[in-house]
């Protein structure tokens, strides 16, 4: 499955990706302490929705578009659509975020950031973006080996993104073989590792091995706007959540019910929030 950014930003995955990872560096910001956040897959910090490439696929009609103009969403998708508007300034939606964008416009002096991009065209783009900006470290490198690279932080405090392209088949065998060495390395970390969901079986046995593997606490956070009855498209999305902030769950159920409502086609595909 060919997930470049490009193509698919804004979609109704990235909506939610995006949405949970604005609560998760909330919860960081609650504590004067420094953290530090990785991001293993970065992309290019920002994309032209007017682009070939986002209008090709127009997937941001499913996502952004569907709730750019609510009047007065719940906690963390009020922030979101706070930052998706500060990109736009004339008010129509023409640009959407990155991941990197959402967190830097958190960021307190005292906190810094670690991307991590392989494609070299879109690591010169995201280096860009962030010119000479010393909270920012932009690295032209595999994701996962970013994960031996820089963790632990020198922080006491880190949240990691894990969202790889899933291009490649055995992308779920290469999260089971990184993740477990990666959270001996560093326990207390939270990490947030987003998955797509269009083959419903090989979704929930790689989670059950992530479960088996892994004994720390744990959420999921899923979200469909499509039956999960056919392989043929992209159903929906999750996040696997790896040492979650306290009562996380409680804040997003409403969250959630709320997205799937409005991203829903007809009411089909579902939510669900779980914790182990």
């Amino acid at each position: 499955m060919n997930y470049r950014h490009s193509y698919h930003a804004g979609n109704f995955t990235e909506v939610f990706k995006h949405v949970i990872l604005i609560g998760l560096v909330q919860h960081l910001l609650k504590k004067e302490s420094s953290f530090c956040y990785l991001d293993t897959h970065s992309g290019t910090g920002c994309y032209d929705l007017l682009s070939e490439a986002a209008q090709k696929t127009q997937e941001f009609t499913l996502g952004i578009a569907k709730i750019y103009s609510e009047k007065n969403p719940p906690d963390f998708v009020k922030d979101y659509l706070q930052c998706v508007k500060k990109i736009n300034p004339n008010s129509e939606l023409q640009f959407y975020p990155g991941s990197p964008y959402f967190v830097k416009e958190m960021l307190r002096k005292q906190d810094r950031m670690i991307l991590s991009e392989l494609h070299p065209e879109d690591y010169q783009l995201l280096k860009n973006f962030f010119p000479h900006d010393k909270q920012v470290a932009v690295h032209h490198q595999d994701g996962y080996q970013s994960l031996k690279a820089f963790l632990p932080p020198k922080e006491r405090r880190s949240l990691v993104l894990i969202d790889p392209s899933y291009e490649s088949s055995d992308e779920f065998e290469k999260l089971l073989k990184w993740l477990p060495e990666t959270i001996k390395r560093w326990e207390t970390g939270i990490y947030a590792i987003w998955y797509p969901i269009k083959n419903r079986s090989a979704t929930d046995r790689f989670l059950k091995s992530l479960k088996e593997k892994i004994k720390h606490p744990f959420m999921i956070a899923e979200l469909s706007i499509f039956p999960e009855d056919t392989s043929l498209q992209l159903n929906g999305c999750g996040m696997a959540i790896i040492n979650p902030p306290w009562q996380f769950d409680l804040k997003m159920q409403g969250v959630l019910s709320w997205l799937w409502h409005r991203l829903s086609i007809d009411n089909k595909g579902r939510f669900s929030l779980t914790s182990a």
